[in-house]
């Protein structure tokens, strides 16, 4: 089984990714995810505010447009996170957002030590919040590890066919009980 775009997979050649690709095997080649603590921020909605007003700031000082967040260290995995990859957010000790990974630019700082600039699209996605430690940096995040979308129902919202209001939904997922 190879790896990247354009190889063999199953018998058949995949131009783009292993996305396409109907076997579970080839998903755990494909979409490496980002995660980080969202550091200072309160909430999704916070963060889309700090997002907003970081982008008028670089726009307004001439430094282009997009989503950019700022990191020491360069993915080594990056071919696999440029694959389709998400960035996902940990506020307040829960995954409860993402963002699509646009690119990955290798930077240098002003003093001269070298940066990753990851290119992140302004869509902020809720997850399904996902309780999570604190961690330091950045870590992978597997396909199968990564919360669903908040759009996406849950097991239980499917088996009961509602949703639970936000403040019982955390006060059961603090029980261990979703």
């Amino acid at each position: 089984h190879g790896t990247g775009p354009g190889v063999e997979c199953h018998g058949q050649r995949w131009p783009a990714s292993f996305a396409e690709c109907r076997f579970q095997k080839c998903l755990s080649l494909m979409a490496l995810h980002l995660l980080k603590y969202a550091v200072g921020i309160e909430s999704v909605a916070h963060m889309a505010k700090v997002q907003k007003e970081r982008r008028a700031r670089r726009l307004a000082n001439g430094e282009g447009k997009g989503t950019w967040h700022f990191t020491r260290n360069f993915p080594r995995r990056s071919t696999e996170v440029l694959d389709g990859g998400f960035f996902y957010w940990i506020i307040h000790g829960e995954i409860t957002a993402c963002q699509k990974i646009m690119g990955l630019e290798r930077r240098e700082r002003e003093n001269g030590r070298k940066q990753c600039a990851i290119h992140l699209s302004s869509k902020i996605i809720r997850t399904q919040p996902v309780v999570h430690r604190p961690i330091q940096g950045w870590r992978y995040l597997a396909p199968g590890d990564a919360p669903p979308n908040l759009n996406a129902p849950s097991k239980m919202v499917k088996e009961s066919g509602t949703s639970l209001p936000p403040a019982l939904r955390a006060e059961l997922r603090a029980l261990g009980l979703l």
